[in-house]
């Protein structure tokens, strides 16, 4: 049986991510996703219970800024900035050097979740978009 060649990524065919995902709309586009990111590294700064994700970090966040917002707008269903820039996005390889347990998960999550009950006013893209980004949060851990 004659196998027929896999086709290189580069000409796979895919839709673009505001097709299949409204998020970057509803949530008030470009402005509101920088907004967003914002206030996440605030709180991470700010809360307790996130010192061990923010000591993760360097000490300028800027550049952390900047990749979550060009992913988010991706991710979000709006312009695939990260995509374009750096290539695919390969989180999980990505936050690999990092350990990442279920505290540091959760600890993630509350500065996440604080974030959007303070920039997202719909309750329901609030629920949805919590719900994926834990999704996401749960697929990076890599320790028990």
């Amino acid at each position: 049986m004659k196998q027929s060649p896999a086709l290189p990524l580069a000409t796979a065919v895919t839709l673009p991510a505001s097709v299949d995902n409204p998020h970057y709309r509803q949530i008030g586009g470009e402005q509101a996703v920088r907004r967003l990111v914002e206030r996440f590294y605030q709180l991470m700064d700010e809360l307790p219970e996130a010192r061990a994700i923010r000591a993760m970090h360097p000490p300028d966040l800027a550049p952390a800024k900047e990749k979550l917002f060009l992913f988010l707008s991706g991710w979000l269903g709006g312009p695939p900035l990260y995509a374009e820039r750096h290539g695919p996005p390969r989180l999980r390889q990505k936050h690999l050097p990092f350990p990442i347990d279920t505290a540091a998960r959760d600890a993630w999550m509350a500065c996440m979740n604080r974030a959007l009950e303070e920039q997202v006013s719909d309750a329901d893209l609030r629920a949805q978009l919590a719900a994926s980004f834990f999704k996401t949060a749960d697929f990076l851990r890599n320790q028990p």
